[in-house]
């Protein structure tokens, strides 16, 4: 038994069998001798609910922890970088696997018994953003062995402070650098810069109207998978109480027919009982037929003997009778 193996299984359990299945690894560490790890694993914290569905993700969808791990240093690189064209690529990439991962997670948690409220899944999301921003933060992900929700708090780097940085200061005063040229070409330079500010801003408007269009797609799109894994669900509700009522009816069945045995045993029983007594008593009427057919022809014996003895004193009487006369 090692710490590792014990969190592990810990971690991959549902929240309320946590506590006791802890209390069993503690209690087997001290029969082991090794009060050392019962100590250790004693320590370890019930997870949250919304760190319980961060692992469930992670132990569940082994597949999508490479990608968020690789997105998540693409983006501190670009940050890095200042590579604008790359940033928006990536930026779009996050907030579609974020989102995607989310919603993973909400159903995992709804097909083991946990359905997860919108502040929950803000605190999965929040973890997300965490593990893209802080390489420290994706390691303790990746294990599957959250105890609370990690923070989004540690961001990216300000791309406009970086350019600054990097550019060495603040930006050049505009008015050393025109200081001794004509005034019409200064307007002209203004005006370029304004024309050139205006299209930028035009494009950033275009940028976030397509992001916002982006958005919308995906928030439709994910109360549309809402709507179905909501259906989902009661479909899977109304199964369960049709299953419910068939297993009750098949008790009600069950019992009905146990009763039916009880009562025909004790059938059985009592016609076993009666068919015993009526052997005893046919035994018994065989026994008197036999003696009552003993004495019969017993007394048949004494009336033929009889009868010889009358017959025999008759024919002497007669013997007699004739002698005296």
């Amino acid at each position: 038994m090692d710490l590792d193996a014990v969190a592990d299984e810990l971690y991959a359990l549902r929240p309320e069998e946590f506590t006791s299945a802890r209390a069993t690894a503690v209690a087997a560490a001290r029969t082991a001798g090794d009060r050392e790890l019962a100590t250790r694993i004693g320590a370890l914290r019930k997870p949250s609910l919304a760190a319980w569905v961060s692992n469930l993700l992670v132990r569940s969808r082994p597949g999508e922890v490479e990608p968020l791990l690789r997105l998540g240093e693409g983006l501190r690189r670009a940050h890095q970088d200042l590579d604008g064209a790359q940033l928006r690529e990536l930026s779009r990439r996050q907030h579609a696997l974020i989102r995607a991962l989310s919603l993973q997670a909400r159903q995992l948690a709804a097909q083991a018994g946990h359905p997860i409220s919108e502040s929950v899944q803000r605190e999965v999301e929040n973890t997300l953003h965490a593990v893209l921003a802080d390489p420290a933060a994706a390691e303790a992900w990746a294990t599957g062995r959250l105890a609370k929700p990690l923070s989004a708090a540690v961001g990216f780097p300000a791309v406009a402070a970086g350019a600054r940085a990097r550019a060495g200061g603040s930006a050049p005063d505009e008015g050393d650098s025109a200081r001794g040229e004509p005034v019409k070409g200064r307007q002209a330079k203004d005006r370029q810069a304004n024309d050139q500010q205006a299209k930028d801003q035009q494009a950033k408007d275009r940028q976030v109207k397509a992001q916002q269009v982006k958005d919308r797609k995906a928030e439709e799109q994910r109360r549309r998978r809402l709507a179905e894994a909501r259906r989902e669900a009661e479909a899977a509700d109304r199964e369960l109480r049709t299953v419910r009522e068939a297993a009750a009816d098949a008790d009600r069945a069950a019992q009905a027919a146990k009763e039916d045995v009880e009562r025909l045993q004790r059938r059985v029983d009592d016609l076993a009982e009666e068919l015993e007594r009526a052997r005893g008593e046919h035994q018994q009427a065989r026994f008197a037929e036999r003696t009552a057919r003993e004495q019969s022809r017993t007394a048949d014996r004494r009336v033929r003997e009889a009868s010889r003895r009358a017959a025999a004193a008759a024919a002497r009487l007669e013997r007699l009778a004739t002698t005296d006369s």
